[in-house]
């Protein structure tokens, strides 16, 4: 009994030993891991990263954080946020700083920090009323043109079964010229079909009043649904603005965006047309130049392109509808030390209000 007590109280001594030791190596090992010269790389877009100095949003937030802590660090500039993620999963980087969205995928590589900022995309078009050409300009669309050429054809067809079923008996309404009796069937086509009733031309057979009875019923869904259509187009157009505030009133109209950007799949994805620039400026002018309806892209971006050209605030409104929400962190390797203080000093920041600070001071506030 004693014997089994002793033992059992030295495998506990053991386990406790074993588990101290551990937490001291990791503890050593963080400490090794923040002492040395932190290797950060710096990416991304302005507001958040200014490839021509060493500020934006998530530069300074940075910076703050390292402060705090008392950490010692050099970043590495890279072209695109994807060559930074590589170089990090290759463990030459420490960690990542600029706009990196946490994503599903990314997680499965390496590991993120709370987010600091949480973005969307938006649209922001002119403020205005439209003109008289892009008023009536939807009924010159291709679909409506095409939907009359079938209309056309479908009135050509039942005035030839008009004509067929009448020209012997009523050659004087219906000439045996086919031309002539064609072009007669479709008048009386298009008489009955808007109830007009003029009275001038009748089928006399029985196969000509079968013939209209049913095109009667036919034309009674047939065109009261092209007619509603028409009506609702012209009354939208005639009472809508150029600006744009949801995804659905793009539908038909043209927006750019940034190749390769997020808001370009988003885009493709939605089936909204849309032309590819280089960058902002780029969009904005077109947009300017009423090349384009709109510009699709990150909203922080937006804001800081409102931000800084505040003559165009009057000419511009930026949508509050917002799609494709996502947080941006800082990436970490999958066995990186230095989340857990890195979280805790964000959080620090935040009640603090020193990263709304940062914020605020390159991005335009929300109305």
């Amino acid at each position: 009994m004693l014997y089994n007590l002793s033992k059992h109280l030295l495998l506990f001594i053991f386990q406790i030993s074993c588990t101290l030791s551990m937490q001291v190596h990791a503890q050593t090992k963080a400490t090794d891991t923040i002492k040395s010269t932190l290797r950060v790389g710096v990416s991304g877009s302005e507001p958040f990263v200014f490839s021509e100095s060493d500020n934006g949003i998530a530069v300074e937030i940075w910076d703050r954080i390292a402060e705090k802590k008392d950490w010692n660090f050099k970043y590495i500039p890279f072209t695109n946020v994807e060559d930074a993620l590589n170089a990090l999963e290759k463990k030459e980087l420490d960690l990542v700083v600029g706009p990196i969205s946490i994503t599903s995928k990314r997680v499965e590589s390496m590991r993120f920090s709370q987010p600091f900022y949480n973005s969307s995309i938006s649209i922001i078009s002119r403020i205005g009323n439209q003109t008289f050409w892009q008023k009536i300009k939807p009924l010159f669309s291709f679909k409506l043109i095409i939907a009359v050429g079938i209309f056309l054809i479908i009135l050509a067809g039942v005035g030839s079964l008009f004509w067929l079923a009448e020209r012997k008996e009523s050659p004087e309404q219906f000439p045996h010229d086919p031309v002539k009796g064609i072009g007669t069937g479709m008048w009386l086509a298009i008489v009955t079909m808007s109830t007009t009733g003029y009275g001038d031309k009748a089928p006399i057979t029985l196969a000509g009043r079968i013939i209209a009875g049913s095109w009667m019923i036919i034309s009674i869904i047939f065109a009261t649904s092209m007619v509603a259509g028409i009506a609702s187009t012209l009354t939208l157009t005639s009472i809508g603005s150029t600006t744009i505030t949801n995804l659905e009133q793009l539908s038909g109209r043209e927006a750019a965006t940034i190749s390769g950007s997020p808001a370009a799949q988003f885009l493709t994805k939605s089936k909204i047309k849309s032309i590819g620039v280089a960058s902002l400026d780029i969009a904005m002018e077109k947009l300017e130049n009423q090349e384009v309806e709109a510009v699709v892209y990150d909203r922080p971006q937006l804001l800081y392109f409102l931000k800084n050209n505040e003559s165009d605030n009057e000419t511009l409104s930026i949508s509050k509808a917002e799609y494709y929400k996502q947080g941006y962190g800082f990436a970490f390797p999958l066995n990186s030390e230095l989340v857990y203080s890195v979280n805790r000093t964000l959080l620090e920041l935040a009640e603090n209000q020193e990263t709304e600070g940062i914020i605020h001071d390159y991005i335009q506030k929300d109305e």
